[in-house]
Formats: structure tokens, sequence, C-alpha cells
């Protein structure tokens, strides 16, 4: 529990800065949709005029905004992207530092497996993705119930955490898997963020060419779209049986290779 603890310190900072991120990213959208709302013009009259190529590249999918909850699902892709890169980093960064800060030796003096200090890292991981899910949702409701007028709002922010979890998840585990493998842990943060903004691309060139849907499934961002989930009846079961897989395979590469892998301290 020492190491649990002792990465939820390490964390603790970064968490925050996250937490205010999301905050002002949050606030500054709904002091968008208050200022079109309160100017009297018409939001969805004005984003009809533009080019279904670029709404698709911008997340702007089929939603009625007139309705706050609309104009949060245009902007779900955004919230989205900030908590995939914080799970990404994350992953990678708390399973390759020792390594990276020469403090390895911290590590292997402990009387613990390497089994057990992976699942202190992810068991802390996780918590930090949770608090961070948590802070998101909290945030989303109260800023957007005093533009709810009456809506009720909360069911569907609550599905669309839900669906960032899996996809913060998923990041997470490919960041620790990729951290795990790599013999350069000055590089494994920037490998991850690599591999999330190719599939974030991949996401938007998907959206824009019919032509391209077959690649859906290597893409998490495709799994979880605000438009299917709220317009569609939720999440698709195949896209969660998929995410479990990820996970799954993710975790045990994790444990395979870092128990394995010579640590240079």
């Amino acid at each position: 529990m020492n190491i649990f603890f002792r990465e939820l310190k390490a964390h603790r900072r970064s968490l925050i800065l996250w937490s205010v991120a999301i905050l002002f990213m949050i606030a500054s959208a709904i002091g968008k949709y208050s200022a079109y709302a309160e100017s009297g013009q018409s939001m969805n009259e004005l984003l009809s005029q533009i080019p279904k190529s670029l709404k698709a590249v911008l997340g702007m999918g089929d939603f009625d905004l007139t309705k706050v909850s609309g104009f949060y699902g245009m902007f779900y892709l955004y919230i989205v992207l900030m908590a995939a890169i914080h799970a990404s980093m994350l992953g990678a960064n708390i399973i390759s530092k020792e390594e990276r800060d020469k403090t390895a030796e911290f590590l292997m003096v402990k009387p613990v497996s390497r089994s057990k200090i992976i699942t202190a890292k992810l068991l802390a991981s996780l918590f930090n993705i949770i608090v961070f899910n948590l802070v998101t949702l909290l945030l989303s409701i109260a800023l957007l119930e005093k533009y709810s007028n009456g809506e009720d709002i909360t069911g569907e922010i609550f599905l669309l955490m839900v669906a960032m979890f899996f996809l913060q998840l998923m990041f997470l585990t490919i960041g620790t898997g990729i951290a795990a493998v790599s013999k350069q842990p000055k590089a494994t943060a920037s490998v991850a963020m690599a591999l999330l903004l190719v599939s974030f691309i991949l996401s938007s060139a998907i959206n824009m060419y019919r032509d391209l849907k077959f690649l859906k499934y290597i893409t998490p961002f495709q799994y979880f779209e605000a438009e299917k989930l709220l317009n569609q009846g939720g999440i698709e079961p195949l896209f969660l049986f998929l995410s479990f897989g990820i996970i799954a395979v993710f975790v045990s590469v994790t444990y395979g290779f870092y128990k394995k892998r010579d640590l240079s301290v």
C-alpha cells in the first residue's frame, strides 16, 4: 500500500491541474452557449451552413443545439480528448518514471514483487482517472443546470461520463503497456501521445469519408461518440466488448513485459 499512496502523492499536483483545466474548458463552452442563447441567434441555422466535412472534423454531429444537452454533446469530443490525453500520459509516466528519473532502486529494494508494484501503480492510476471523471461529471451537471430550462440532463451527462471512463481505461492501459514494452523510458509518453493522436485523426477521417467506416473498430474514439450515445440509445454492446478486450490485452502486456524487463537504475 505504501507504493499506492506514494503514487497518489506523486500525481496529486498533476490531477489538480488537469481538474482545473477541465473546469475552464467546460465553463468556456457554457459561456459560448449562453452568449448565443442571449443574442437570440439560432445555433442550428448557423451550423447548417458549415460543410459536413468540417463538422465531422470538429465533432459537430446531428444535435439539437437549441438545448444545452445538444451543445454539450457537440463539445463532448474535446472533453473526451482531454481525458484521453490525461489517461495516456498518466499510464506511460507512472510505469516509466522510476527509470526515467533514475530512482528505480527505490522499488527494487522493497520486499515486494514486480506484480505487486504494477498492481499498486495501476490502482493509483485508476483512482486518478476516476477522480478526473467524477470532477468532470459534477462540474458538467453544476454548470449546465442553469441553462437546462427544465430539461433533465443528469442522465445524459452520466451516460457520456460512463462512456468516457471506458475510453480513459483504454488509453491508460495502452500507456502502461507501451511503457512496459519500451526500453527508452523518456520516450514512452511521446509514443503514447503519438498513438492517441493517430487514433483521433483516424476517427475524424472516418467521419468525413464513408468508405473508411470499416476502420471504426480500430480507433477507440469511434466507440463512444456523443451522437451515437445520445441519439441511438446508448453504448453499443460490440464496442463495449472491444473495450474490455483492449483493456485486458494491454493490462496483460503491462504485467508480462514489466516482470521480465531489466530496469535501469
